[in-house]
């Protein structure tokens, strides 16, 4: 028995540090574009690469650093790539045994453009023959980012919520299901236990981008998740769970961030575990905030993630108003 399924796509990320570039940003930085010379040769500084992340991945190597027992359901392909993903997965001590290698085909791959402290990512997901798994009852399915293929394997997983309503699924949309909508995965988002995606995405969600965070929260909560959480990135977490509303600061950054991939997978995926770990909601959002802060100090979205004791030690130091706070 697994505590933890996450399932998703697993790609391989190349970070490229820029050299030099150009970022234009409205007033507020909500909207930014990178702008690189056309037709030139662009230096960059370094390149690394780093295996088996995506949020899924990302996910389920946070359940393992904090003591649960993962396994991952994903497709990857039979190339070179496919192997060093199995093996940094192995390394991380996340159970292989529902990926599924397609002969022929190739792994994910993606270049990151990092330039500062942020990234700009160039995503191909390609696609599979993709067959749900039985994986068992766990105490809980995480559902992330899947291919625009993936219709049909949506399906395939609706069928299997409903056949098991003890299993309590998060849900942590990547942008072919925010384009799939609400309605046609309208049966995901009534099991959905715990919701989470940032204030942009909510507005694609819903269609709408004139309302505050608070009326975000109320009408993704009206679609069946029963605790709904929107990141507004550097500025914290809002999050409704149907009768109050509440504030997670971020973590106190001990230095400037380094590299911000992964921030948003290891707030989600360390929420969802801390109350794997029967951790109350507010103990669950500080120790997500926590993971977040101590990702972006490292390159890719694992290097930084954080083992239950270091967790639990960030906390103990924490600033008196870092604990998530009703709103009145």
């Amino acid at each position: 028995m697994h505590d933890f399924v996450a399932i998703g796509d697993t790609v391989t990320d190349a970070f490229i540090k820029l050299h030099e570039a150009r970022v234009n940003c409205d007033i507020d930085r909500e909207n930014c574009t990178i702008t690189l010379a056309f037709g030139e040769k662009i230096p960059y500084e370094s390149v690394e690469v780093v295996r088996a992340v995506g949020n899924c991945a990302n996910a389920a190597v946070v359940a393992s650093r904090l003591g649960l027992m993962p396994a991952l359901v994903s497709d990857l392909g039979d190339d070179q790539n496919g192997k060093e993903c199995l093996e940094s997965l192995e390394k991380n001590k996340v159970d292989k045994i529902f990926i599924k290698i397609h002969p022929g085909k190739e792994t994910n791959y993606h270049y990151v453009l990092w330039y500062e402290d942020d990234r700009t990512i160039l995503v191909k997901h390609h696609e599979y023959e993709r067959i749900f798994p039985d994986v068992g009852e766990p105490k809980w399915l995480y559902l992330t980012s899947l291919g625009g293929d993936t219709w049909e394997y949506h399906e395939q997983i609706k069928k299997y919520l409903k056949s098991h309503p003890k299993i309590r699924l998060a849900f942590q949309p990547g942008t072919f299901q925010i384009q799939l909508g609400p309605e046609t995965l309208k049966d995901i988002y009534a099991a959905t236990d715990i919701f989470f995606c940032n204030v942009g995405e909510a507005e694609k969600i819903l269609g709408l981008n004139t309302l505050g965070v608070n009326e975000l929260l109320k009408r993704i909560h009206a679609l069946g998740p029963k605790i709904v959480i929107i990141t507004e990135g550097t500025k914290g977490a809002r999050v409704f769970d149907g009768k109050n509303f509440y504030f997670q600061p971020p973590y106190p950054d001990p230095k400037p961030p380094y590299e911000r991939t992964g921030a948003g997978d290891a707030f989600a995926s360390t929420t969802v575990v801390a109350l794997a770990l029967e951790k109350d909601l507010p103990t669950a959002l500080a120790w997500g905030a926590i993971n977040s802060m101590s990702v972006v100090q490292q390159v890719g979205a694992q290097k930084g993630l954080l083992t239950r004791s270091q967790i639990e030690e960030y906390l103990k130091d924490a600033p008196a108003n870092f604990l998530a706070k009703r709103l009145d």
